[in-house]
């Protein structure tokens, strides 16, 4: 017997609603420990190395914390759960939003991205053999998925593109519980006084996680100008020293990009703002490569900034806090606010940024990542739970959400 069956008392065994599931879980850990370079294949059609290890270990802890977390917010019993699946981090999205909530969902269905369809449907594959949970697959139009499956669910989690999740929240009625996961600008602020190793090495790890094609990435770093010329000058540097490798390749720091629209966006962005580059800013489309590019421009110029899953590090100099805190404030920034990573001294820009944001403080969003722990922002394009004609703006635990929801809490 594994030491989480023992940890069990028989109340809390009754307090879930499939406890006779742990069992299957326990074996899904055991599985993704001992046949870790089986996982390792697959996920590294799609992922560097270095991200793949990361998430494979995240996958591990989030099963192993599975039982504290739905002990912790009890959610009632559901008969069925649909999900619409992201296009990067399968494995932890599946460990996510179908294992854990196996534990209190009769049973789950889910559509993976057409981008990752064969990966998504080889990791089920391997880890179904193992589990034997109702957990199905269904390959098929997003039409067609929504037509099958939704009107019958208790549950709808959707992870993709807001408009997409707002055309689909129409179609609901209102007992039907509906989270939604986006994605948002993420700033990385680094404020006077910073240690600018710690902020160099920290931008570089966050924005190249995964060569970039993370949702975690910032798509905005503003520096102040007492730092700028000797932060620009270590980022610069310290990239030039970086590997490059193909994604089965242990020690590469990036490589080439899996996804269409990065290479597509990443080129049209770099084109038309080619006089701010400063390092990098050469896409290479038949090896699918972008160079890790550096962009520098002025907080008082006109700058662009676009959602992209690219090694582009758009770098803005800033030297009025107040005029930074107002940007901060603007609907653009309020609507995608998920999180933000400040160094320094910026007290200011902390206090507002905590009011819609996720905050770290002199380290990376990467490092509070706790797959049993609500996550996210409180901006509508970033994240929401949507129940009974009501919409809830903060981050979201699958758990939580629905014990809350039932229960009347929110």
């Amino acid at each position: 017997m594994s030491y989480l069956i023992q940890s069990w008392t028989d109340h809390e065994r009754n307090q879930v609603s499939f406890p006779d599931r742990l069992e299957s879980l326990e074996k899904t850990i055991r599985f993704l420990k001992e046949n870790r370079l089986s996982v390792m294949n697959i996920l590294t059609g799609i992922s560097l190395h270095r991200s793949a290890s990361y998430e494979v270990d995240a996958a591990i802890s989030t099963l192993e914390g599975a039982i504290h977390e739905v002990l912790t917010h009890s959610p009632p019993q559901l008969n069925r759960m649909v999900v619409f699946m992201p296009s990067n981090v399968i494995l932890y999205s599946y460990v996510l939003y179908l294992l854990v909530p196996s534990l209190f969902v009769k049973e789950m269905h889910f559509r993976p991205s057409s981008q990752v369809k064969e990966q998504l449907i080889r990791l089920h594959q391997l880890l179904q053999d193992v589990h034997r949970l109702p957990i199905k697959i269904q390959p098929i139009s997003q039409r067609k998925f929504i037509k099958q499956h939704v009107s019958e669910a208790d549950l709808i989690v959707f992870t993709g593109a807001y408009k997409n999740a707002e055309e689909i929240k129409l179609q609901l009625n209102k007992e039907q519980i509906y989270l939604f996961f986006g994605q948002g600008v993420n700033p990385f602020i680094v404020g006077p006084g910073a240690d600018l190793e710690s902020a160099v090495s920290d931008a570089i790890d966050i924005r190249l996680l995964n060569s970039g094609q993370d949702c975690l990435g910032p798509d905005v770093l503003f520096v102040h100008e007492s730092h700028l010329p000797t932060f620009t000058e270590m980022l610069t540097r310290k990239l030039d020293s970086l590997t490059f490798g193909d994604n089965t390749d242990a020690e590469a720091d990036w490589g080439p990009i899996y996804y269409d629209s990065p290479l597509e966006l990443a080129s049209q962005y770099l084109h038309r703002h080619h006089s701010d580059i400063v390092r990098g800013g050469s896409v290479n489309f038949r090896k699918r490569i972008i160079e890790p590019t550096v962009l520098l421009r002025d907080f008082e110029e006109n700058f662009e900034i676009v959602e992209f899953f690219s090694p582009v590090f758009n770098v803005v100099r800033y030297c009025d806090e107040d005029k930074l805190i107002d940007l901060l404030r603007s609907g653009f920034f309020m609507e995608r606010a998920l999180g933000a990573s400040v160094y320094g001294k910026a007290d200011n820009v902390v206090d507002v940024l905590k009011k819609r944001h996720t905050v770290t403080i002199n380290t990376t969003l990467l490092s509070i990542d706790d797959g049993n722990s609500p996550f996210g922002g409180y901006g509508p394009m970033a994240n929401y739970i949507s129940y009974n004609g009501k919409l809830s703006f903060k981050p979201i635990l699958v758990s939580q959400a629905v014990g809350e929801c039932l229960r009347g809490e929110r």
